[in-house]
């Protein structure tokens, strides 16, 4: 008699572990979940408040004049006339809410995603337990966060936000921490041996040194809240997403095309500034000669101040 594996290995209800775990989060403790979305939703409201208010026209200047401050005259050009493009389309206030959901995103994202690698630079317990967790988040497929957050937080904007948090936050932290890693150790040795206490050496060494690398982070953070966001219209997050998802329930070519070609717009213009922000405000060897001055600035200090104690 031939024995099948499934006979021999036992089964893992792990499916009903997970829906009674969500059972018992949802009735035992929404106060949580009901503080999150009252919190998340003023924020996701006040940036898009923000960009939706005033007139498309000072959108644009003020957009056009940050590209053009961050990045530079070419991408300041392609953002004015990118905008243009999707005023042109009728697609501005979609636009607008994609918008405030990434920067809502990526800003949530980037104030959990760094402290947490910084710390898990400092801790290798916690980075032990780090980096299978942000290897589930990076392997897990987007639609599968959207299904607890309908469960936990119900439909519009805030689950959508937190989806993409969640989506968007793995890159924050790993390249935080590679960054903090790759500081080379003699340079912390020195400034420690010049008196910097830890909280100096992070903050005037460490950050310093590692911003290229959590720069190249901040830049694949906007990157994926954009794509995670159109994915979340799906449980109501609106924007071009909604406008993308509504085509293809009714398998409009067109109307889809064209919120395409609004995200395309949008993605090329975040990529572009922050890109260009990293090789802009982080030039080669710029960073290592500030840190030299500073660490030469303490042993300045602390010879100045052992000369007044030996005066004495």
């Amino acid at each position: 008699m031939a024995y099948m594996l499934t006979d021999i290995v036992p089964h893992i209800p792990l499916a009903q572990w997970t829906n009674s775990f969500v059972d018992w989060i949802t009735n035992d403790f929404p106060q949580p979940f009901d503080f999150i979305k009252a919190v998340l939703g003023a924020f996701s409201d006040a940036i898009q408040n923000l960009l939706t208010g005033p007139p498309e026209i000072v959108i644009v200047a003020v957009l056009t004049l940050i590209a053009f401050y961050l990045a530079g005259w070419k991408v300041g050009l392609f953002t004015v006339v990118g905008l243009l493009v999707i005023v042109s389309l009728a697609l501005w206030d979609s636009a607008m809410i994609t918008l405030s959901l990434v920067l809502a995103a990526a800003i949530v994202s980037l104030v959990i995603g760094i402290p947490v690698g910084v710390a898990a630079a400092k801790s290798s317990s916690l980075r032990t337990i780090t980096k299978p967790a942000l290897d589930i988040m990076q392997t897990m497929p987007s639609f599968v966060y959207l299904i607890p957050m309908v469960i936990l937080l119900g439909l519009g904007n805030v689950p959508a936000l937190v989806a993409t948090v969640i989506f968007a936050m793995p890159p924050a932290i790993r390249l935080t921490m590679l960054g903090i890693q790759q500081v080379p150790e003699e340079t912390v040795e020195a400034a420690h041996a010049f008196g910097a206490t830890p909280s100096q050496t992070l903050v005037k060494v460490e950050l310093p040194l590692a911003l290229p690398t959590i720069m190249a982070g901040v830049n694949q953070v906007i990157m994926l809240s954009l794509s995670m966001v159109v994915i979340a219209a799906l449980i109501g997050g609106g924007g071009l997403g909604s406008v993308v998802v509504t085509a293809l329930s009714q398998l409009d070519v067109g109307q889809g095309f064209v919120g395409g070609i609004g995200i395309v717009i949008i993605a090329m213009i975040l990529d572009r500034v922050t890109r260009n922000l990293r090789m802009r405000r982080v030039p080669q060897g710029a960073r290592p000669r500030e840190v030299r001055n500073w660490v030469s600035s303490l042993l300045v200090n602390r010879g100045r101040r052992g000369q007044k104690s030996l005066e004495v």
